[in-house]
């Protein structure tokens, strides 16, 4: 399998798109949404200002934060399709217009230093080559003051817990994922060795250093689901 990078990721999601949501609740056992719950709640925006959900796939965190705090939000992904997919969602939950979808790559965001009151983002930092050049560039399109947040994969610490993780993640991804499609089993087989290998790179007080650096203090994380995944959030200074 191809290591993890924004062009591997991008060809990855254009294949899963149309069955990003319906596979994605059933590969994490109905545990993601409320991660996406946890995540939305320590955003905190109301109707008058302005979220950019960063990887923002089918718009699953923008259509909560649309929903929870009625705020504007754009929805950026690097994937077409993935957004193409989010426009049906949109318009299906009665948001067709309420959320502005772009193009574009989290490490080049095309707007003006401090542009939103929080920026959101979800399982990215696997798929960029230098996760701290990632974090100063969504740090820098944040208002001060403003909450960065995120959720990601997380790999259990307790002994337990992480065998019966790898089990899930080598077997029962893939088995799961060949139901659906080829795509969906090649995504399953990836997606254990990815999560693991990063957090072995860059593990969560690394990564609380790299927030750091990034100009975010007040930082915070909350895992889920035994340590299946983690929220991590923090205010940018000044």
């Amino acid at each position: 399998m191809e290591a993890a990078s924004p062009a591997f990721a991008q060809r990855l999601f254009a294949g899963i798109a149309p069955e990003y949501e319906r596979m994605g609740a059933l590969l994490s056992l109905g545990q993601e949404d409320r991660w996406r719950r946890y995540l939305v709640s320590r955003v905190p925006v109301g109707p008058n200002d302005s979220v950019l959900d960063v990887a923002s796939g089918t718009g699953l965190v923008a259509r909560e934060l649309v929903r929870t705090t009625g705020a504007r939000v754009i929805s950026l992904d690097q994937s077409a399709d993935m957004l193409a997919a989010g426009a049906v969602a949109n318009r299906s939950a009665g948001m067709d217009g309420l959320i502005e979808q772009i193009v574009a790559s989290a490490d080049a965001l095309p707007f003006p230093d401090a542009s939103f009151d929080a920026v959101t983002f979800t399982y990215l930092l696997r798929y960029v080559p230098n996760p701290q050049t990632t974090l100063i560039e969504l740090s820098r399109v944040l208002r001060p003051g403003g909450t960065l947040a995120s959720l990601e994969f997380y790999v259990p610490q307790d002994p337990v817990a992480h065998l019966g993780w790898r089990a899930f993640t080598r077997f029962g991804l893939p088995l799961i994922g060949a139901m659906a499609s080829p795509e969906w089993r090649d995504t399953g087989r990836f997606l254990g060795p990815n999560i693991e290998a990063f957090h072995r790179r860059f593990p969560l007080r690394r990564q609380a250093r790299a927030w750091r650096a990034a100009g975010l203090s007040d930082l915070g994380a909350q895992t889920f689901t035994l340590g299946a995944a983690v929220v991590t959030w923090g205010k940018k200074r000044g």
